[in-house]
């Protein structure tokens, strides 16, 4: 009889374990978008446009974006953390021309 109580809880157990792992991994996923709305209406493209920009100029896997402001273009850029291999390149392209401002290897103090 312990041994079906043990049983009965381990499943239990696996079973919360799991949907809190779930849950985590959703909401580590959406913090890697991260948006201003006030910057997002300055904006002329998408993030999802900027998205098909970055990765013609990098191919890979997106590990991070962000639509902020920065020295550059008209000063307003999407930055994409582009993650292929071991490889992990920072591809910015403008908010308002679509323009590729930058591709480069991401530095070793990476935000």
């Amino acid at each position: 009889m312990r041994i079906r109580e043990s049983v009965r809880f381990g499943i239990i157990g696996l079973a919360v374990l799991g949907a809190s792992l779930a849950v985590a991994g959703v909401s580590s996923a959406s913090e890697g978008h991260k948006s201003d709305p006030a910057l997002m209406s300055q904006a002329r493209i998408s993030m999802e446009q900027a998205r098909v920009i970055a990765l013609k100029a990098h191919s890979g896997k997106i590990a991070d974006e962000e639509l902020e402001q920065e020295k550059g273009g008209s000063g307003l850029r999407y930055s994409f953390d582009i993650r292929k291999g071991k490889v992990t390149r920072e591809v910015g392209v403008d908010a308002k021309t679509g323009k590729v401002l930058e591709n480069a290897p991401e530095g070793p103090n990476a935000d």
